[in-house]
């Protein structure tokens, strides 16, 4: 789970300052107000992890990408090249991870590693390159910190390297001390790190951690696929449910044999059928059943009854509701132990009354259990929802999750780019600096309307 995060000079955000993440994070905030671009952010370094171009430093996206940011000038504070991108990010890693010194005594081991990175341009060429990077793997004790820093001009055709370690001693193998080439990607270290150290190849777990961290994120767009009278499913098991929901059927049918509990010493329920208890939870649907259209077919219909006494159809005769929040639960429930999963406005096209439950979703999928372990899973939600967050204030209050397990807050346009206020939940549930025009002027709306009505009344007389 990633628990901290910091951007700077990153499209609309001059520096969020220090975001602490909770199992259950969710942004505020009015329009351009700087939300899905902290999103963005985690998806583009996902996405360039997976560029099969190890040279390239960061992939704004294209096309076949979860996101699409532009160019390169796009991506920087004030579209300014002079300024350096810098980000740092801190993890939970699901298992101990240990570094022995194979020549030496040191041995350290942490539960907990961070990663730091300042990218800076090229402003004639227009490409990036690393100023620095540095992982961190904490403990108790004295934290191991690894980082490469360049030598020699900024703007050299082959810029070179060096490897530091504190308080690791790096030892060189014996041989002219050549320098090293630039990192792999944003935070890679070269090969090269292991044929020049006798004691350096831990420094692949490093990269190997970010790596499956940022694998472990899934993301859920704000806008859906619209239902089909039939699905096409021939056995394989999607990673996720897809950016827009689109493999959410496939998803279902690919989770028929796993079971998954609510939480601490309550009962496993079938997958299908947890789906189709918050369907009915939420008022949406009386049931809910996937059918083969005829034996041995690859074809699947999505059965639906919205009333007891009704009729049974198929999901594109039901209100549009059903088939765009149907992703949203299948990915709470479907994405694997320790993911991450990015979602913005899960509260799209539905009723008050539904986005009000999505809070009770959410709790139950950071707290589900799967195998007699914790799935460990977090949300990152972006959401204009007022009715969401009561529920969620409600919750808090009533004792059904502590507030250290929800992180709120504020995103607003500033003069010097955007700016977030981290909002204050107590044991009550309450919000104690609770930000003007959260939710637009509702007491300036009421008092307007009051004073018009007035007029009106005395002009009626």
């Amino acid at each position: 789970m990633i628990t901290r995060l910091r951007i700077q000079n990153f499209k609309n955000w001059a520096d969020t300052s220090e975001i602490r993440l909770a199992p259950i994070t969710v942004f505020f905030g009015s329009n351009s107000a700087g939300k899905s671009s902290l999103i963005q952010f985690l998806l583009m370094l996902r996405q360039t992890a997976e560029s099969p171009d190890r040279r390239r430093i960061l992939h704004p996206g294209d096309a076949s990408t979860q996101v699409e940011l532009g160019t390169l000038r796009d991506l920087v504070f004030d579209h300014d090249l002079a300024k350096e991108i810098k980000f740092e990010m801190e993890w939970n890693l699901p298992a101990s991870l240990q570094v022995l010194d194979p020549i030496g005594t040191y041995k350290n081991s942490g539960t907990s590693l961070s990663f730091q990175a300042s990218i800076a341009f090229d402003q004639k060429e227009l490409s990036p390159r690393i100023a620095h990077l540095e992982y961190v793997l904490r403990n108790s004790e004295e934290p191991l910190r690894v980082s490469m820093r360049p030598l020699g001009p900024e703007n050299s055709a082959r810029q070179q390297f060096e490897l530091d370690a504190s308080p690791y001693k790096l030892l060189r193998n014996q041989g002219r001390p050549w320098k090293l080439p630039s990192p792999v990607r944003f935070y890679g270290f070269p090969e090269e790190v292991s044929a020049y150290y006798q004691n350096a190849s831990f420094t692949s777990d490093l990269t190997l951690s970010l790596e499956q961290e940022l694998r472990r994120i899934q993301y859920l767009g704000p806008l859906r696929t619209v239902p089909r009278r039939s699905y096409v499913w021939s056995g394989e098991v999607p990673e996720h449910v897809g950016w827009s929901g689109a493999r959410a059927v496939e998803a279902l049918l690919a989770a028929a044999n796993r079971e998954i509990s609510p939480g601490y010493r309550r009962r496993n329920q079938p997958f299908q059928a947890m789906v189709a208890r918050w369907l009915e939870q939420m008022g949406l649907l009386e049931s809910f059943r996937l059918k083969p259209i005829a034996e041995n077919r690859k074809e699947y219909e999505v059965i639906v009854r919205t009333r007891s006494n009704g009729p049974e159809v198929t999901l594109l005769d039901v209100g549009f509701g059903v088939s765009q929040v149907l992703p949203v639960i299948v990915e709470c429930f479907y994405a694997q132990q320790n993911s991450t999963i990015l979602m913005e406005q899960p509260e799209i096209h539905l009723h008050p009354s539904v986005q009000s439950t999505l809070a009770d979703l959410f709790i139950e999928a950071v707290q589900s259990r799967e195998d007699g372990e914790n799935r460990d899973i977090q949300l990152i939600v972006e959401s204009h929802s007022e009715h969401f967050l009561r529920r969620l204030q409600r919750r808090v209050a009533e004792g059904l999750i502590d507030p250290n397990q929800v992180a709120l807050y504020f995103c607003a346009r500033g003069e010097d780019g955007a700016t977030l206020e981290p909002l204050r939940v107590n044991l009550l549930g309450d919000i104690e600096n609770w930000p003007d025009d959260f939710f637009g002027d509702e007491m300036g709306e009421l008092s307007a309307r009051m004073s018009a009505a007035a007029r009106r009344q005395a002009q009626i007389k």
